[in-house]
């Protein structure tokens, strides 16, 4: 029974990965316990002892030699003691062999359930482990359902071999985006939290988060580390603007990212339902880097102000309507991409004051001495 047992064990550590010295551990807990239950008054001088190499289970209950016995669940006289121990004397501690067949059903039964609830606990802690690895990560999941009165949509998650299932709350949804009982879907782990009932995954389809990563699978060039993506800003379901530079200076940071005949991007579009994104090429040079932002609208100059945080451009006045963008979009996606204010100003604009300028400033006159 025990070689059976053992092999039962190691089975078990092969399908599922629980190690058998945590579930030899469990099992010892689970014969005192069930040895306790049958005892009623027992203290801890139950102990019990396995051997992986001889596929041996052992267990002990430890008594001091007396004269006069009071606790008789830790104690025996002499007498007793001898029967174990031939030359047994007063102080001695013996330790009886209990032979777990012994055990009643109910005993055995409880012993059962610390078993099985020993497996539940690791499986548990495993799905945990793993998913605590995927945080900041794109995972893949399966619409399982949908809640009519929240919208939130019940995903299960795999991560290798390990299941759970995760909500994807109506916030973190994009907007326009209808998703469908069986539908197979990309999300970003924003984090990963311990629960009673198992690991809790905060997941987001409008992070940005999850469009660097799908860069990061389409472009090997960021993979490898060629590539940095040094920013990116986002308005889920309609546009996103992404800064790239490139450590090779025979690298192209924007061709990589977009891919011949714009393979690569399009592929990133299409599991983003069609979002509109811009590859923005990054620069140190603040007053460039904006200038770049502000794609796909032309800017004649741009110069950053005093403060460092923010930068005046002027644009086209046949461009300013598409520097701003719709609802101020284009403009307000530049400023989060750059972390810099941008003021824009038509060229029309910009030339009366430049000549209002001129013409307020007082004449200088040379002084002789």
């Amino acid at each position: 029974m025990n070689a059976e047992f053992f092999a039962a064990l190691e089975q078990l550590e092969k399908e599922k990965g629980i190690s058998v010295e945590y579930m030899l551990e469990r099992v010892g807990q689970a014969l005192i316990a069930a040895y306790k239950k049958m005892n009623a008054g027992m203290t801890d001088n139950v102990y019990v002892e396995t051997d992986r190499k001889k596929k041996e289970i052992r267990m002990y209950v430890r008594k001091t030699v007396v004269d006069d016995v009071y606790e008789p669940y830790e104690e025996m006289t002499v007498e007793e003691a001898r029967e174990y121990k031939a030359n047994a004397m007063l102080g001695d501690i013996i330790d009886i062999d209990i032979p777990p067949k012994s055990f009643g059903r109910i005993a055995a039964q409880s012993a059962k359930q610390v078993i099985i609830q020993g497996i539940r606990e690791a499986e548990h802690g495993m799905t945990i482990t793993e998913f605590e690895s995927k945080s900041h990560e794109i995972l893949n999941g399966v619409v399982s359902r949908i809640d009519p009165r929240s919208g939130n949509v019940m995903l299960e998650i795999v991560s290798h071999g390990e299941k759970t299932e995760a909500v994807l709350t109506s916030s973190e949804q994009v907007k326009g985006e209808t998703l469908t009982e069986g539908q197979r879907v990309k999300v970003y782990v924003m984090e990963v939290r311990r629960g009673n009932r198992g690991p809790q995954i905060m997941i987001s389809r409008t992070h940005p988060g999850l469009v660097k990563r799908l860069f990061e699978l389409e472009v090997p060039e960021i993979h490898d580390g060629i590539v940095e993506v040094k920013s990116i800003a986002r308005e889920a379901g309609n546009r996103t603007k992404i800064a790239v530079f490139s450590q090779d200076e025979n690298v192209d940071p924007i061709g990589a990212c977009v891919g011949t005949r714009g393979a690569r991007v399009g592929n990133i579009v299409d599991e983003l339902g069609g979002e509109k994104i811009d590859i923005i090429k990054w620069s140190d040079d603040m007053a460039k880097f904006v200038s770049a932002a502000l794609a796909p609208a032309d800017v004649v100059s741009a110069e950053m102000q005093p403060d460092g945080k923010s930068c005046h451009v002027v644009v086209p006045d046949d461009q300013l309507s598409l520097a701003i963008g719709r609802e101020g979009q284009n403009a307000r996606l530049a400023a989060k991409l750059t972390g810099c204010k941008i003021d824009i100003a038509p060229a029309s604009q910009a030339e009366k004051v430049n000549e209002q300028t001129e013409e307020t400033q007082e004449p200088t006159a040379e002084v002789e001495e």
